[in-house]
C-alpha cells in the first residue's frame, strides 16, 4: 500500500523558551538593577533565543538553550553562564539578613545613620527612631546609634529615655565610649544637674583623655559655676593631653578678655586663628572682644575676615550688622542683614534683628511684615514673640503685645527666654496701674532666673513707685545676698600660650557685651516715658533677647563727627563687600531686596537642594 505524504498547510507552532523575556520586562529589570554584568546576561538570553527561533524552534531539553544557536565563541561561553547563574537582584538595607536573622553588612550601618539624619531634618522622628533601633539591635557595641537616638530624644523633651539610651549605651560598649558619656553629661549639665554632669564628664576623660570636647564641656560647665579657676585648670589638662586646639584657645581668650586683660586675649586669639585659619568662630569671638576694647577699626577687619572665612555663616553677617548699626551705619548694617537673610532663607533671629532696625529707623508696619516672616519660619522661637510683642506695647498695642507674650510663654515657660518674657510682661503691666499682676510676673522671673539684676531692680522700682522705700531696699539687699559673685584670679600664669565654644550664646555670656551696669538699669526702669527711637539691638546674640523694658539693647545713633569718621574708615578699607558676595555667593546686590520680598517662610526651600545636579543615567553596554 503506497502511503501519502501529507503537508501541514501551516508550519508547526513555535514555543517560545523559558528564558526569554518580553521587551517590556527586561526594560523593568533595567531599571531596577544595579549591575551591568545582569544586563549582558539579559541580552544573551534574549540573541539566544532569537538564534533558536531562526533555526526552527529550540531544543526542548529541560528549557536549555543551544550552544550551536549562539554566534562566536564569546557569546557561546556568556550563554553557558546565563544558564547556571541566577539574575542577581540586590536588597536594599540588608533588609533580607535582618530577616533571616543575620547581621547585615557593615555598609548597612552608615546607610541607616545617614537616613536618620535626613529623617531628622525633616522632623521624622518616628522613621529615625526604627531605624535607630535596628542599628542597636545590630550593631551593640558602636556607639553612634545610642549618641544619636539620645539626641534624638532631647529634641522632643524626652529626657528620662534619653538618659535610658545613654546608660545603655555605656553598658553595651563597656563605659569605653567618651562620645556616649559627653553627651549624657550635656543632657544633665542642661538639666540643672551640676554634679551628675560633672561625674559623667569625669567618665569621659577617664575613658580618653584624648577626647577634647570632653574636657572643653567640663570647663564650659565650671565657668556657668563660676569656677573660673578649676575652669582653667581642666583647658590646661585639655592642652596637655590634646595640644593645641582652636576652641581651648579661644576660650581661654574670652576668659581674658572678660577679666579686661586684652593683650593676653589677642595673643591667645592669635594661637586660635593659626590653629584653623577658617575658623569662624575665632575671627567672630576676637571681633567682639575689640569691639568691646573700643577698637572699632580693628574690629571690622576681623569681621571681615569671619566672613571670608565662612561666607554663609548666620552669626558672622549678624553680629557684623549689629556692630554697624551700633557705630550709626544704619544702611550698611541693612546691607548685612539683607545679605545674611539671602544665604541663611531659614533664619529667623537675621529677620528679627533686621525687624528691629527696621522699626527704629523706618516704620513699625515694616517691622511687622518682617515679624510675621521671621514668626512663620520657626514658631518655636521664641525671642522673635517676645521682640514683636515688645513693639506693639511700644505702639501703644497693650492687648496684642499681651497675645504676642503668651504665644512666647506657650512655647516653653521654665527656660531662659521665658523669664524675659515674664519681666517684659511684669515692666507692662506695671505701665499699665496692674501691680499686683506685675509683681506675679516679675516673682515668677526669679523664680526661673533669679540672678537677673534687671528683674530684681525693675521689682524695687515698682515698690518705690508705690510709695515703699523700705520694701524696695529689702529687694534690692536680697538681691546682692543671693547673687553668685564669679571672681577671677588675675595671677593665672598665662603658660599655656604654647598651646571655645562655637556656639554664639557662650561668647555672649562670657563676653557680657549686652549687659550695661547696674545703675543704668536702675535709671532705665525708673523712667516711665516713651524710649526713642535709637534703642539698641543687643549684640551678638543667637536669641536677641529683649531686656527689661523691652529690647533696650540695640542701636544706638552716634553723632555727626563719629559717623563721618567711620565712613572715612569704611572707605578706606580694601575689602570689597559687592565683589565679595557677586564672587563668593553668586549674589547681585541690586537684588537684595528683591530676594527679601520674594521669599515664602512656608515654602523655603534650601539653595543646595536647588542646585543639586540631575543624576546622569547609567550608560547601556553594546549589545555583542
Amino acid at each position: 500500500m503506497a502511503m501519502r505524504l501529507l503537508y501541514p498547510s501551516a508550519p508547526p507552532p513555535h514555543f517560545p523558551s523559558p528564558g526569554p523575556r518580553p521587551l517590556a520586562s527586561a526594560a523593568a529589570a533595567l531599571s531596577s538593577s544595579s549591575s551591568y554584568f545582569s544586563l549582558r546576561l539579559r541580552r544573551a538570553r534574549a540573541a539566544a533565543a532569537a538564534g533558536a527561533a531562526a533555526a526552527g524552534g529550540p531544543e526542548r531539553d529541560g528549557g536549555r538553550f543551544e550552544g550551536q544557536a549562539m554566534g562566536g565563541a564569546f557569546d557561546r561561553g556568556l550563554a553557558e553562564i546565563a544558564k547556571k547563574v541566577p539574575l542577581f537582584e540586590p536588597a536594599t538595607d540588608g533588609e533580607l539578613a535582618a530577616a533571616a536573622g543575620e547581621r547585615p553588612l557593615p555598609i548597612n550601618l552608615e546607610l541607616w545613620l545617614y537616613r536618620v539624619k535626613v529623617h531628622t531634618r525633616k522632623f521624622e522622628f518616628p522613621e529615625a527612631e526604627k531605624l535607630l533601633d535596628k542599628c542597636i539591635t545590630f550593631w551593640p557595641e558602636d556607639g553612634r546609634p545610642y549618641v544619636a537616638l539620645g539626641k534624638l530624644y532631647s529634641k522632643q523633651s524626652r529626657y528620662d529615655k534619653a538618659r535610658a539610651v545613654y546608660e545603655r549605651g555605656c553598658q553595651a560598649t563597656q563605659g569605653e565610649n567618651p562620645y556616649i558619656w559627653q553627651c549624657w553629661a550635656v543632657l544633665e549639665s542642661k538639666g540643672g544637674n551640676i554634679r551628675r554632669a560633672r561625674e559623667l564628664f569625669d567618665a569621659a576623660t577617664v575613658a580618653d583623655a584624648k577626647h577634647i570636647a570632653a574636657w572643653h564641656g567640663w570647663a564650659i560647665l565650671e565657668i556657668k559655676q563660676g569656677n573660673i579657676k578649676k575652669a582653667r585648670n581642666l583647658l590646661g589638662k585639655a592642652l596637655k593631653y590634646c595640644g593645641g586646639n582652636e576652641y581651648i584657645y579661644q576660650t581661654l581668650a574670652l576668659l581674658e578678655a572678660k577679666a579686661e586683660r586684652f593683650e593676653q586675649a589677642r595673643t591667645l586669639f592669635q594661637q586660635a586663628t593659626q590653629s584653623n585659619p577658617k575658623s569662624c568662630a575665632s575671627w567672630l569671638a576676637w571681633a567682639q572682644v575689640e569691639m568691646r576694647a573700643g577698637n572699632n577699626t580693628m574690629a571690622r577687619k576681623l569681621f571681615e575676615k569671619s566672613v571670608q572665612a565662612s561666607p554663609k555663616n548666620r552669626f558672622s553677617w549678624h553680629v557684623w550688622a549689629l556692630f554697624e548699626a551700633n557705630e550709626g551705619n544704619i544702611d550698611k548694617a541693612r546691607k548685612l542683614l539683607k545679605i545674611g537673610h539671602a544665604v541663611n532663607p531659614r533664619d529667623p533671629v537675621i529677620l528679627q534683628s533686621l525687624a528691629l532696625l527696621e522699626y527704629n529707623y523706618s516704620s513699625a508696619n515694616v517691622a511687622r511684615v518682617l515679624f510675621r516672616k521671621a514668626s512663620q519660619i520657626d514658631p518655636r522661637h521664641q525671642p522673635v514673640w517676645i521682640a514683636w510683642g515688645w513693639m506693639e506695647w511700644k505702639e501703644g498695642n497693650a492687648r496684642t503685645a499681651r497675645a504676642l507674650y503668651q504665644r512666647a510663654l506657650s512655647v516653653n515657660s521654665t527656660n531662659e527666654c521665658a523669664a524675659r518674657c515674664l519681666q517684659a510682661w511684669g515692666v507692662l503691666e506695671q505701665r499699665a496701674g496692674n501691680y499686683t499682676a506685675a509683681r506675679r510676673l516679675l516673682r515668677s522671673s526669679l523664680s526661673i532666673n533669679s540672678q537677673s539684676e534687671v528683674t530684681w531692680m525693675t521689682w524695687a522700682a515698682l515698690e518705690e513707685e508705690q510709695g515703699d522705700p523700705v520694701r524696695a531696699e529689702e529687694i534690692r539687699n536680697l538681691y546682692f545676698q543671693q547673687r553668685i559673685e564669679v571672681v577671677d584670679d588675675a595671677s593665672w600664669v598665662m603658660g599655656f600660650l604654647d598651646i571655645i565654644d562655637p556656639a554664639l550664646d557662650s561668647v555672649k555670656k562670657l563676653l557680657n557685651l549686652d549687659q550695661p551696669s547696674g545703675q543704668v538699669w536702675q535709671d532705665t526702669v525708673k523712667s516711665t516715658t516713651q524710649p526713642s527711637p535709637t534703642t539698641r539691638i543687643s549684640a551678638a546674640e543667637e536669641s536677641s533677647e529683649p531686656s527689661a523694658t523691652g529690647v533696650t539693647s540695640g542701636l544706638s545713633s552716634n553723632d555727626a563727627d563719629n559717623s563721618s569718621s567711620e565712613a572715612t574708615e569704611t572707605q578706606g578699607s580694601d575689602f570689597n563687600l559687592d565683589g565679595f558676595i557677586k564672587k563668593r555667593l553668586g549674589l547681585d546686590p541690586a537684588e537684595l531686596d528683591a530676594l527679601l520680598e520674594g521669599s515664602d517662610p512656608r515654602g523655603v526651600v534650601s539653595q543646595r537642594r536647588k542646585r543639586r545636579l540631575p543624576r546622569k543615567p547609567l550608560p547601556l553596554l553594546p549589545i555583542p
